[in-house]
């Protein structure tokens, strides 16, 4: 049976990646797409562990061949996601995780209509701006640029399936688990996974157990 596509998106420094993080290492049945990105990598980021990192010629190359399940413009860089990092995976009956913002999330939706989708919140807009800012990492005209964009970004909450809060870390986390578990509980993928069991509990002359 074909996997399930799943959706998290976020503003930046609502905790999106450290949720994402303790859910996959909760969940071994969720493969996590590496998006590629144009901008060079922050501290402490590794290629093809955070993001695949490329030009932005190299991306436009990709763009013009096809390469992209979905890509878009994001505080000023291109974010991508790769074909080749989607559909083998789905095909061959693996979940796979997709760490994307809104508009990625949007054109996802238009290519996949039942893959399920989770915004996470923050708490507060202080919250926000104190994550941004313990992060370290950006400039402070960086930083009053994403907190400007964030309510942008928040006020599409709206085009997805889920809404789960980040005010306590190990809830949220939880609370991802159980939108994939009980996804994975819908009828329909259900049927598909245990279809040899349903109809033989339905045959015509069942073979019941003595008593």
């Amino acid at each position: 049976m074909r996997g399930t596509l799943f959706i998290v998106a976020a503003p930046s420094g609502a905790g999106k990646s450290s949720i994402v993080n303790a859910v996959l290492a909760r969940d071994p049945n969720i493969a996590l797409s590496i998006s590629f990105t144009s901008r060079a990598p922050r501290p402490g980021e590794r290629h093809a562990e955070h993001y695949h990192f490329v030009t932005a010629d190299g991306f436009q190359s990709m763009v013009g061949a096809g390469d992209f399940f979905e890509h878009a413009l994001v505080h000023g860089d291109w974010k991508g996601t790769a074909r080749q990092s989607v559909e083998p995976q789905l095909n061959a009956g693996r979940d796979v995780l997709l760490e994307i913002d809104w508009q990625g999330a949007r054109q996802v939706r238009a290519k996949v209509p039942d893959a399920i989708s989770v915004f996470i919140l923050p708490p507060s807009r202080a919250a926000l701006e104190e994550r941004m800012r313990k992060r370290g990492q950006d400039t402070e005209a960086v930083m009053q640029q994403r907190l400007l964009a964030a309510r942008d970004e928040m006020s599409h909450y709206g085009e997805f399936d889920y809404l789960v809060v980040n005010e306590d870390f190990e809830a949220a986390v939880a609370e991802m688990c159980a939108i994939f578990t009980a996804s994975r509980l819908r009828r329909d993928p259900q049927i598909a996974r245990h279809s040899r069991l349903i109809t033989a509990l339905l045959a015509d002359e069942p073979s019941w157990p003595a008593n």
